[in-house]
């Protein structure tokens, strides 16, 4: 008997030790939208520059650029040194071009780089002085890339990347760009969530003779910006500034207090990240009035300490080796670069893609996401343990899982 009543015990004592167990499974905090990491590409749409103009700009501000550079000094020159840390031309750092949205996200990609240009009236950028320039040269039509120029005439923001130079794009407007994600998502139920970064652009690039000024971003162009992610994207399938702020004074303290939706909620999902290139006063115009973005569809390239930080440009993973764990691990999203201006792949280096990949940024952006290259160099960057996502290296628990 006494043996009975002892199995009885230690039957009884295995049984509320395993359910005590499964409740702590049940009671251990979801994986959230920040403990992930992903791969992406930059520049999305691109589609590459015809090689006769890459030689003529290469001839007229290559040198100009090298003067330029040498004579930074200060802050000016850290700041350069940091975001065009290789050496190279112009024509060497554009030399990469991608298929359609969509493809890149049936090969696993969950971050793009959309570049947008105002162009409220339509036709501004209708006619690229750089084509102009090739005609004058007598380069006949048969030997240049073509260009696509449908919907340059309509109304609304423009994707392309160098005004009259660089504007080759799979997708033209904006709309049809976000068009294709939405269909691409609608089609993948229940993906990983897909990190868009928009840069707005409105830096003068005047190479040729009758050159575009492009216009710069203001208020109006932002809630354009905002109401077309709205349209076209629509509110159920966003992560918004609004939802991870939630009760907290402020955006960055609802980012310091681990307050992004789960994974699970995030699923099918857009995450929009908005930056700019050399002009100040398009940041302030789109948070002015928006201390905390609220009502905005993106995030904003910030610096701690801002009320709207959520989101921190750091590409140069070699250079920010330190700083980019520390900053995910108090809850920022990061994007960092594995390559720069196609250097890596040029030299098939992998140290700044395993370097970016091992800081824990979330997002991760490449060039070269498949095999095959203009250098014929073997570089290609990939998602360790392959997949659309994958725990994030720093800041994800050690039971971290990514089932559905």
């Amino acid at each position: 008997m006494k043996k009975i009543v002892l199995g009885l015990g230690l039957a009884a004592t295995c049984a509320v030790t395993a359910v005590a167990a499964l409740g702590a499974r049940e009671r251990a905090p979801e994986l959230r939208l920040n403990q992930i990491q992903v791969l992406g590409t930059h520049n999305s749409y691109a589609q590459g520059i015809d090689p006769h103009l890459l030689a003529m700009a290469d001839a007229a501000i290559g040198p100009q650029m090298a003067t330029f550079a040498s004579r930074m000094t200060g802050d000016a020159k850290a700041a350069w040194e940091e975001y065009h840390p290789n050496p190279g031309s112009l024509s060497d750092g554009l030399n990469y071009r991608f298929p359609a949205l969509p493809a890149q996200l049936d090969a696993g990609m969950r971050s793009l780089e959309i570049d947008i240009n105002n162009d409220p009236d339509g036709g501004r950028y209708n006619h690229p002085a750089g084509y102009a320039a090739l005609h004058d040269k007598g380069i006949p039509d048969s030997e240049v890339l073509p260009r696509d120029a449908t919907d340059m005439d309509k109304p609304g923001l423009k994707v392309f990347h160098v005004a009259d130079f660089d504007v080759r794009s799979s997708c033209n407007l904006f709309r049809t760009c976000l068009r294709q994600l939405r269909g691409w998502s609608d089609a993948h139920p229940g993906h990983a969530p897909i990190f868009i970064l928009v840069e707005a652009k409105s830096d003068p690039l005047p190479i040729f003779k009758g050159a575009t000024a492009p216009l710069a971003f203001d208020a109006r162009a932002f809630d354009e910006m905002d109401r077309t992610i709205f349209d076209v994207i629509g509110r159920d399938h966003l992560v918004t500034p609004d939802q991870v702020r939630g009760r907290y004074p402020t955006l960055e303290a609802g980012v310091r207090a681990q307050h992004w939706p789960t994974l699970r909620a995030s699923r099918g999902k857009f995450v929009f990240l908005l930056l700019t290139a050399l002009d100040p006063k398009a940041l302030a115009a789109y948070h002015a009035g928006h201390p905390n973005l609220e009502g905005r569809a993106a995030f904003l390239r910030a610096t701690p300490g801002q009320s709207y930080a959520a989101f921190l440009l750091m590409d140069n993973a070699t250079l920010r080796a330190r700083e980019i764990p520390e900053r995910v691990a108090q809850g920022y999203l990061v994007r960092a670069r594995a390559d720069i201006e196609t250097y890596e792949a040029r030299v098939n280096d992998p140290t700044r893609a395993n370097q970016a990949l091992r800081s824990g940024a979330q997002i991760v952006s490449t060039d070269f996401y498949q095999p095959g290259n203009a250098y014929g160099t073997p570089y290609v960057v990939r998602l360790p343990g392959g997949g659309e996502a994958r725990c994030n290296p720093v800041n994800a628990p050690a039971t971290c899982s990514l089932g559905h």
